[in-house]
């Protein structure tokens, strides 16, 4: 099967055959005929499965021939990074018909985000809290919508949008398609896609959540405190190309940022703490090849798109199996292939336990030789919580006692 047999627009095939798809993967071949026939869907959808396009394909291929200026489509994301991601996407898939996109999200000002509004963007890609504030003002009414998508539902759920989520659909008119992604069904989304879904068409709701096929896993025993000198081993060693490195907290991000700084390795961090313009200039940087690692947190364990990614690390273990999944699948998207690297400290073995059971298999554990695993580091990689609060109630003490020193 090819994209031709689902009788796109000539258009659209254009923009199909420039990005370099040459046949539908398995969610696309799934969904696009019901999202095509006008249906509701419902659709257990894992990172890099190419799902994005198979909601964007039935949108515009629906807007093709009607009435410009008005908003009929509106896609629902969790992330500022995945709003963004899919609206590029659109755009190249839309690249020549008249359709236009806007994303929507915070960080950034509202003024080019209402002007897409006024102007009636065909459509529009959200985050729910930034898109809330915009209803408060009347030029964001929605009455015209045909089109809601839903994506990472579960993400959302995590995150806490649901209730956000809610207070969106009142806003938007109760006759619509309706096309609902999620990576896994916890019962709260369940309920979500009941109240929003009309007999829905329903896609892989039995699938068992496991990483792509494409993604080649292996663990790394190290202590939690040569993890960073083991990160720096093997990217010297040419054992790792350029990679996305996911570490568990903000503060781990910008150690290991700047540890990898320190020893000549360019690289960006994206987390929560972070600018939206430090988020984008990170980003760009990373794709256009100028940073060979991207640090970040979990923000961006979904929703990034990064053509040939060579490798993911986890530098430390992810509580849950299902922030594996998505980690892992930002290597061997689209069917294709990429390794995916886990550093294990003996105090992460039952998180890693878990993974294990989920994935189905006991990941390859693997000794890099040469390399000092008894050495002892310099300098800590983390200072332990504790040592830094008394650390900070020692400065604030002195700075107290010089200041009442000053004032006698």
């Amino acid at each position: 099967m090819d994209f031709n047999s689902f009788g796109l627009h000539p258009d659209l095939l254009r923009g199909v055959a420039e990005l370099g798809f040459t046949r539908p993967t398995p969610i696309q071949e799934q969904a696009l005929p019901a999202g095509l026939a006008g249906r509701d869907l419902l659709a257990a959808a894992q990172t890099g499965s190419g799902k994005t396009a198979a909601f964007l394909l039935p949108i515009l291929q629906r807007l093709m021939g009607k009435p410009r200026g008005k908003t009929r489509a509106l896609v629902l994301t969790p992330t500022r990074e995945l709003a963004a991601q899919i609206h590029e996407h659109l755009e190249a898939l839309a690249k020549y018909t008249p359709l236009t996109g806007a994303a929507v999200f915070g960080g950034v000002g509202m003024g080019p985000q209402e002007t897409a509004f006024r102007r009636g963007a065909d459509v529009i890609i959200a985050t729910p809290g930034r898109l809330l504030d915009h209803f408060q003002n009347a030029y964001a009414k929605l009455d015209a919508l045909e089109v809601l998508v839903l994506d990472e539902a579960d993400r959302m759920l995590d995150m806490g949008f649901l209730p956000d989520i809610r207070r969106v659909l009142r806003h938007l008119p109760t006759q619509r398609q309706t096309l609902f992604f999620s990576a896994t069904m916890p019962a709260p989304i369940v309920e979500l896609s009941r109240d929003m879904l009309r007999s829905p068409e329903a896609i892989n709701i039995e699938r068992k959540q496991a990483p792509a096929k494409g993604v080649a896993q292996a663990l790394y025993p190290v202590s939690e405190e040569l993890k960073a000198h083991l990160f720096l081993e093997l990217l010297k060693r040419g054992e790792i190309g350029n990679v996305i490195v996911f570490t568990r907290t903000k503060h781990r991000a910008n150690r290991l940022s700047d540890f990898l700084e320190k020893h000549g390795v360019p690289n960006a961090r994206i987390h929560g703490n972070r600018s939206q313009a430090q988020r984008t200039e990170a980003l760009a940087g990373f794709k256009s090849g100028r940073f060979r690692v991207l640090v970040a947190t979990d923000i961006v364990a979904r929703g990034i798109d990064v053509e040939a990614l060579e490798h993911v690390v986890n530098f430390d273990v992810p509580h849950l199996p299902e922030d594996y999944i998505h980690r892992v699948g930002r290597t061997a998207r689209a069917e294709a292939t990429g390794d995916a690297y886990t550093f294990v400290s003996p105090e992460e073995e039952k998180d890693l336990r878990a993974i294990e059971r989920q994935v189905g298999k006991q990941i390859p554990r693997r000794i890099v030789e040469g390399f000092d695993y008894r050495k002892k580091p310099a300098e800590r990689f983390e200072v332990p919580i504790q040592e830094r609060i008394a650390e900070i109630r020692a400065r604030k003490a002195e700075e107290r006692a010089r200041a009442n020193a000053k004032a006698e």
